[in-house]
Order: C-alpha cells, then sequence, then structure tokens
C-alpha cells in the first residue's frame, strides 16, 4: 500500500486540491450536502481542546503525505509545506465570508501535522515495520 501512494502522487495532489477547495469555500459545501444549509459544519466527533474535524483531516492529508513522499529533502519539504497549509488556510478565513477564523481550528490543523511528525520520527527511531 505504502507503494500506492509514492507511485501514485496524484493521490496526494488531489488530497491537498479537495482539501483547499472546502476549506476555500464560502460556508460549508458539506454542510449544504448533508443538512441543506452552507453555515452548518457537520461534526465527526466533539472538540476537545482542537477542533476535532480539522484534526482528523490534516492527520490524514499528512499521512498521505508520509506514504508519498518516502526521500529524506522530499520529507523535509513535506513538513514544511504541510505546516505553512496550516497556518494559511486557517488566516484565510479572516477574509472568507461565512468563515471565521478560530484558534482552536489552527490549533487542530497543527496538531493533526505534529502527530504524524512525530510518530513517524518514532517510527525512523525505533525502527518499528523493520524486517
Amino acid at each position: 500500500m505504502i507503494k500506492l501512494f509514492s507511485k501514485y502522487k496524484i493521490i496526494f495532489f488531489s488530497t491537498n486540491f479537495l482539501l483547499i477547495f472546502l476549506y476555500l469555500f464560502p460556508g460549508s459545501l458539506l454542510g449544504w450536502f448533508i443538512y441543506n444549509d452552507v453555515k452548518i459544519q457537520p461534526q465527526i466527533t466533539s472538540d476537545f481542546i482542537v477542533s476535532s474535524n480539522h484534526f482528523y483531516v490534516f492527520l490524514v492529508v499528512s499521512i498521505i503525505g508520509f506514504f508519498t513522499f518516502v526521500e529524506k529533502n522530499e520529507k523535509q519539504i513535506l513538513i514544511v509545506y504541510l505546516i505553512l497549509l496550516s497556518i494559511i488556510l486557517e488566516i484565510f478565513h479572516l477574509i472568507i465570508p461565512e468563515r471565521s477564523f478560530q484558534w482552536s481550528d489552527l490549533f487542530g490543523n497543527l496538531s493533526g501535522v505534529i502527530v504524524v511528525i512525530f510518530i513517524k520520527n518514532l517510527i525512523n527511531k525505533y525502527g518499528f515495520f523493520k524486517k
């Protein structure tokens, strides 16, 4: 499965395009599909300290990114990209109608990325999954 992502980078790029499109859409496109109201955001689980929806989305995008890019220099660029993406997309909510900047969303974005980086470092350090 890991080779599938590195062979077909279109999966990562498509996921990023979808994330950026949904993130910058004025209102909630998913809320429009599910509830027929762009002002309602579907909630996967209740929020704790950070926004759970944002945490899950950036967790999945980060996992796909680490499976896609396997070279060391690619991973370093990926980490910078994911952190900047999580910050910039939330800052755009300041100017997008029907959206609002929230610290819990920003920390949810960053938490999703940081958790994957932390787990990836543990795997590299202790050699999990090596034959």
